[in-house]
């Protein structure tokens, strides 16, 4: 069994229980009340931001360097090709200013650049991987059971489950394939952890949009 493989069983509970929140529902039925919508998208757009520095820091500790260029272009996508559809969002719903980072946000962004700085490059490429993966297997699942034609989150939907979009999430699952394969059990172990925590994290950043989840004043 591939690593990737024995790993998405040690999420696959976390998985579901994101396709049953209610941010998902509510998105996939195009019910998601537009300031939620509004909200994750602001935190999202500064989440890529961070993504894209974190894939940058993996990509200069990368051995080979086809994987070297693959970050790079993976960096590039998040910050440049996912921002130009967060413009067109904020445009289409009103937003103007992407406010400040929030709890899950800070969160997240803090675990992944840490890890992509201080730990094994492996665990590092194993921690940015749910980001891919499970946002292509959530695109996928609202695109073949829901109609969204109507449905005003469609251009969200239609990124996440297009061709394009797959064929990166495979590369990347690829990547830590061939990462896994060449590395010790410790790494191994260490990766499937970073894993589990992102895709945790994966989680509650859409849990954080759907109660406005802020920081606490005092």
């Amino acid at each position: 069994m591939k690593w990737s493989e024995y790993t998405w069983t040690q999420v696959e509970h976390c998985y579901q229980a994101i396709l049953e929140m209610p941010f998902i529902t509510e998105l996939s039925a195009g019910t998601l009340p537009v300031e939620t919508f509004k909200f994750y998208m602001a935190q999202d757009s500064l989440y890529l931001e961070h993504f894209g520095r974190a894939l940058s820091l993996v990509g200069a500790k990368a051995y080979d360097i086809q994987d070297v260029l693959a970050f790079i272009r993976f960096a590039e996508g998040a910050i440049v090709v996912e921002n130009a559809l967060h413009e067109t969002y904020f445009k289409d719903f009103g937003l103007t200013d992407r406010g400040t980072m929030q709890p899950a946000c800070h969160h997240y962004i803090h675990f992944l650049k840490s890890t992509a700085a201080f730990d094994a490059v492996e665990v590092g490429m194993a921690a940015l991987l749910p980001c891919f993966w499970i946002y292509k297997k959530v695109g996928d699942h609202i695109f073949q059971n829901q109609e969204t034609v109507n449905n005003p989150y469609k251009k969200w939907i239609q990124t996440y489950s297009n061709e394009d979009f797959g064929a990166l999430v495979q590369q990347a699952i690829n990547i830590c394939d061939a990462a896994a394969e060449r590395s010790t059990p410790e790494i191994r172990e260490r990766m499937t952890q970073a894993f589990i925590t992102s895709s945790h994290l994966e989680f509650d950043f859409w849990q954080g949009a759907y109660h406005n989840r802020k920081w606490n004043v005092f």
